[in-house]
């Protein structure tokens, strides 16, 4: 059995090797949420009172890298607002004295240099990567995916970054999950190193059935990538669901031993999920020190009311 790393130790400074650049794929059309996602983009639903694409940016922005490409589409134009200025809005908070506020306005487009691109057709996820060439050049990089958001005590960006220090190559982030969802994700054949939470990636399958997967090593939505899976992104054809996959461009640079993977255990939130969304609200309203408190207290007594599964206990604590 392979370590897994789970660490809520200080992010680590940037990588030696000059990582600095991550790209944010933002172009999906957020089916699984409609109607709320028909003109709200599904990056910006909010997780208690920050859309998911702020906690991703943030992310980014602690484990060092500091040029952040966001790859949307269109109808995406909220994202763009969301991380520029707001003249008027800050010059109303700031006329109330409201420095708090003023502070959380500013923050999304203090958190790092971000660009924008347009992807134009929504080909995949690989197709979104290779749209990032130009503005990465031949330097290693991140991909965040929207749908994932890594606990901020945790430090799976900066260990997938020393890992590419150590390693050069690709770097993924895997985590064991029940054979039941192995379907959804892409799914890696591993060999052990001598390190105790990286792993060798000798192959890689794009949402196999149970049947056909070589692990329960489900790729999640981090990447360190070297610049080398552009031009395998160029030829390769599209795959499952008629888009060009990355998993299929890893698979082929797997094949050549310069994957490789750091096997996690942290706390992850899936907000690509109706109910996992729903679960990863509750658990960081918990989580905030002036949420929390009154939150959980007043969850306790609802969950109470609905153990006794009368309706008046449901009214009851509605509010």
């Amino acid at each position: 059995m392979i370590a897994p790393h789970a660490s809520s130790a200080p992010v680590p400074a940037p990588s030696v090797l000059g990582v600095r650049k991550a790209v944010v794929p933002a172009a999906g059309l957020g089916t699984r949420f409609l109607p709320a996602t028909k003109a709200t983009p599904k990056e910006m639903l909010p997780v208690v009172d920050k859309p998911a694409i702020q906690y991703v940016v943030e992310e980014a922005a602690a484990a060092g890298l500091d040029d952040v490409l966001m790859v949307t589409g269109r109808h995406k134009r909220a994202i763009e607002d969301h991380f520029d200025n707001a003249f008027e809005l800050e010059q109303a908070l700031a006329a109330k004295g409201d420095a708090v506020r003023l502070d959380a306005v500013r923050d999304p487009a203090r958190l790092a240099n971000i660009h924008h691109i347009r992807q134009g057709e929504p080909l995949g996820l690989g197709h979104a990567v290779l749209c990032a060439r130009r503005h990465v050049g031949d330097q290693p990089f991140a991909v965040l995916l929207g749908d994932d958001l890594i606990d901020p005590r945790e430090s799976l960006l900066g260990r997938m970054l020393d890992v590419r220090d150590h390693y050069s190559g690709s770097v993924v982030a895997l985590m064991e999950v029940p054979p039941e969802q192995i379907p959804l994700y892409g799914c890696a054949a591993v060999e052990a190193t001598a390190e105790d939470d990286v792993v060798r990636v000798t192959g890689l399958v794009e949402k196999p059935s149970r049947a056909d997967a070589p692990s329960r090593y489900a790729v999640i939505g981090r990447y360190v990538l070297d610049p080398a899976v552009f031009d395998t992104l160029e030829r390769t054809p599209p795959g499952r669901g008629g888009e060009i996959q990355l998993t299929d461009a890893l698979q082929e640079l797997a094949a050549g031993g310069t994957v490789h993977g750091v096997v996690f255990d942290g706390l992850r939130y899936d907000t690509g999920d109706k109910a996992d969304y729903l679960r990863t609200v509750v658990r960081l309203a918990c989580d905030r020190d002036d949420l929390g408190p009154e939150f959980v207290a007043w969850l306790k007594e609802f969950v109470a009311g609905l153990d006794s599964g009368t309706a008046d206990g449901r009214r009851r604590h509605a509010a």
